[in-house]
Parts: structure tokens; C-alpha cells; sequence
């Protein structure tokens, strides 16, 4: 059965063009013009990857991004006419999880979305731990079979990518990752992305897991080298 891919671009000519390549590699799309319209077929609509505009009528792309996330796991991938980067850390921030400027070439972003589509069913199709698997430091403990994080004996709720990063940082520790390594290891791509989204997870991870994020005494920062996970 072929995946299921909502378009959400306000720009029909451009919506067609996305429309016609991805269905021409085998993919089902559907097409809407707002975020207003758009979010309710994100959340409710049974889709296996969304592609977002920014500059929307009724909801622009990061808000749209934001609502989406806070409910539904599937890769969102942004397609703008922004390039600042200032831009692509919000929408990563948001939950996004690649961004690609207009103009952009098609096979690239069926290629993309390809690589996106294939590392989530990785992630969702993963097979279970062994019973008792758990990482216990200094007041964190992550469950690697529930897939659950307490904090100082409290549940704090992650994504599916900031638990896969903080889980492979904890089984690592005292080792340096560089945002390339991090990034091919977490996302399974080493050139289809922004690497950028590396510092916004360890920055959300950060914010969960530290008394003080800006004073950081689990995930150091390496400067010029990457991250390091200390216990």
C-alpha cells in the first residue's frame, strides 16, 4: 500500500508540481491551500508524511508546525521561500524535521522525503530492549523498553527524536559526538538535512533533563568539538 503525503501550500502551481512528482513515484497526495485548512487533515487525516509552506492564509507554516507536532510523530518537512537561518531554527525548533529552500528541484524533495519516510518506520517498526534495560545517573533514569525519562523522580515526556538522542548520548558516555555524527546517527542521513536541528534537540534536552540548561551537568558542550554526555 503506498504512503499517504498532504501538501500544504498556498502557491497552486507550485502545490501541482509537488503533487504530480511524488505521485509519479508511487505516493498518494492530498492538496490544501491554508493552515487553517490544512490542520485538521494533519491531525485527524491517517498521513505518512506532511509537507508545510510557511507564508500560509489562515495559519502560517510554523504555527501549523507547532499544532501538528504537539499531536502526531510523522515527518514534517518544510518547503519555503525563506532562507534565513534564523527561519530554519525556528521551524526545527517547532518540530520540523528538514528544511528545503524554494527554488527547489523535485527529485530532491521525493529523495528527501524518501530518506524521512524509511528512518521512521525504522524508528516506529524497532524492536524492544531486553526487560530490566535502564540507565540510572545521578537522578535520571531512561527506560530503553517503555521508552520513558524520569527526572528527579518525575515523568518528563520526549519525542521520539529527543529520547532516540538523549538515549544514544547516556549509552555513550564520556564520549565527544560532533553535530555531522550526532546527526547521521539520530536522523540516518548524513546530507538530506539541516544539521541545525542538532543543537535545537540538545538545547530541548537540556531544558528537560537540567536543573540549570545554561549551566549544563549531563550534556557538555565541547567547544569546537561537539557534545559529550557526562556521568
Amino acid at each position: 500500500m503506498s504512503s499517504r503525503i498532504l501538501i500544504i501550500e498556498d502557491e497552486t502551481t507550485i502545490a501541482q508540481l509537488e503533487r504530480d512528482y511524488f505521485e509519479l513515484n508511487g505516493f498518494q497526495v492530498d492538496l490544501c491551500h491554508s493552515g487553517s485548512e490544512g490542520l485538521p487533515l494533519a491531525t485527524n487525516g491517517d498521513y505518512s508524511l506532511i509537507i508545510v509552506d510557511l507564508q500560509l492564509p489562515g495559519m502560517d507554516g510554523f504555527e501549523l508546525c507547532s499544532q501538528i507536532r504537539q499531536i502526531k510523530e510523522v515527518p514534517i518537512l518544510i518547503v519555503s521561500a525563506k532562507k534565513e537561518e534564523i527561519d530554519k531554527i525556528r521551524a526545527f525548533n517547532l518540530g520540523a524535521d528538514d528544511y528545503i529552500t524554494k527554488p527547489f528541484s523535485p527529485s530532491e524533495l521525493v529523495a528527501r522525503a524518501k530518506a524521512h519516510l524509511t528512518r521512521y518506520e525504522r524508528l516506529t517498526a524497532r524492536q524492544p530492549q531486553p526487560t530490566n534495560a535502564e540507565i540510572h545517573i545521578r537522578g535520571l533514569v531512561i527506560d530503553k523498553v517503555s521508552r520513558r525519562v524520569y527526572v528527579r523522580n518525575q515523568e518528563v515526556i520526549f519525542t521520539t527524536r529527543e529520547f532516540n538522542l538523549l538515549e544514544f548520548l547516556a549509552t555513550h558516555p564520556n564520549r565527544v559526538f560532533n553535530k555531522n555524527e550526532l546527526f547521521e546517527r539520530i536522523w540516518g542521513m548524513d546530507s538530506s538535512g539541516d544539521i541545525a536541528t542538532v543543537t535545537v534537540h540538545i538545547r530541548k534536552l537540556r531544558e528537560k533533563i537540567e536543573v540549570d540548561p545554561s549551566n549544563p551537568q549531563y550534556i557538555e558542550t565541547v567547544w569546537g568539538a561537539g557534545y559529550r554526555f557526562t556521568v
